[in-house]
């Protein structure tokens, strides 16, 4: 058969994390392992039920079976600026700074299509959520890794970024609650933050994946609440893992009218937007009573207090987990993250993700997720401490 030659921009993406993982962990399950998945991060809850409802709800409506509006339905962009002004004080103009995107994921990706040109330079958390290279290498434009060590709680140290990077940057991915190490970001961090930005013309973006999972009384800082934040970059928020509907394929972005406009603009040539019953459905979420999500951190928080005391008192390090649904496992000494994770599956079936997936600085680590019930993290407790006497 015939062989096409791809692209040079399909040539230059990376393997896709997470997809290999997963082939990795059903190769494994193929020949019999007893495996327990803690490497994915997927939500095991199913989404509340008066958000279902309203989704069943708006599919009898025949006018969402019409193509949407290309920059989405008004209704959904209103809701999401009264979530924001509801949850962090924050006005949002539901015209000009609101982007509806299919998931995340499409609109971290679409950004760097939208500002970086060949030898321009993207400032990447190290380790990150492996995503944010992909829209870089498809542009041909080079990283900059910002390390996260955990001595700094796992925030960047913008002392470290060299004038000539600083010069040729456009963008800057940040995260808090943060992927993979599981930190929190503080007011100061956030106000350093934009000063830089303004200083030297870069464009943040902030994921607020998790901006609804702090443990320990905090709730999780929005990008957007701090002073010139809006001025200098965005801010994408995910349905997915809020209000557990991360098949939905729902988030938006808010924050600088520009950014926002180039956003609409690529997703134009893209997308028709998505299904008026599933921004109908989010509306809804948004807007309905919030237990549903006070629930979700609590379950999250017991489930981290659990899997944590078990594994510290097995003799392993965990970096302190503050938010987001992962813990942060320091591999014990003399091994590689990759060797740690091969050698676990091997030996006790349990499957994490390995920390030089994230980055370089991952090395030394293996992400654990949230997303079991306490019933399943008991049993890995019990299988990390017979790998650890073995």
């Amino acid at each position: 058969m015939k062989q096409f030659q791809t692209s040079k921009a399909i040539q230059r993406l990376p393997d896709q994390f997470f997809a290999t993982m997963i082939d990795k962990l059903n190769l494994y399950k193929n020949r019999g392992y007893d495996t327990l998945n803690l490497g994915q991060g997927n939500p095991d809850q199913p989404t509340p039920s008066h958000i279902v409802q309203s989704l069943k709800e708006a599919a009898e409506n025949p006018d969402f079976h019409k193509y949407p509006p290309f920059h989405g339905y008004e209704f959904f962009k209103e809701a999401v600026a009264e979530f924001y002004k509801r949850e962090y004080d924050v006005d949002i103009d539901p015209e000009t700074e609101v982007a509806i995107m299919p998931g995340s994921k499409t609109g971290l990706v679409e950004l760097s299509q939208c500002f970086l040109d060949p030898g321009d330079v993207a400032l990447v958390p190290d380790p990150g959520y492996p995503d944010y290279w992909s829209g870089i290498e498809m542009v041909g434009a080079e990283m900059k890794s910002m390390p996260l060590r955990e001595e700094n709680g796992f925030l960047p140290d913008y002392a470290e970024i060299d004038e000539e990077s600083w010069e040729k940057a456009k963008l800057m991915f940040l995260n808090y609650p943060n992927n993979p190490t599981g930190a929190m970001a503080d007011a100061d961090f956030f106000a350093e933050t934009i000063q830089e930005a303004e200083k030297n013309d870069v464009c943040v973006v902030h994921d607020f994946a998790y901006g609804a999972i702090g443990f320990d009384g905090n709730k999780p800082l929005s990008f957007m609440q701090f002073e010139g934040a809006k001025n200098v970059g965005v801010e994408v928020y995910t349905m997915s893992k809020t209000y557990n509907m991360a098949g939905w394929r729902v988030a938006f972005a808010v924050g600088n009218p520009s950014v926002i406009q180039a956003l609409e603009v690529i997703q134009d040539h893209y997308f028709c937007s998505i299904f008026g019953g599933l921004q109908k459905a989010s509306a809804t979420a948004l807007l309905s009573s919030q237990e549903c999500v006070t629930e979700l951190a609590e379950t999250y928080e017991k489930r981290r207090d659990l899997l944590v005391s078990g594994l510290e008192e097995a003799g392993y390090h965990v970096a302190p987990c503050q938010g987001s649904f992962f813990t942060w496992l320091q591999v014990p000494e003399g091994y590689t993250s990759q060797g740690f994770a091969d050698d676990l599956l091997e030996t006790t079936g349990l499957f994490v993700a390995p920390g030089i997936g994230f980055g370089t600085y991952g090395e030394g680590y293996v992400r654990i997720g949230l997303n079991n019930s306490e019933e399943a993290l008991r049993d890995a407790v019990k299988r990390f401490k017979a790998f650890k006497q073995k």
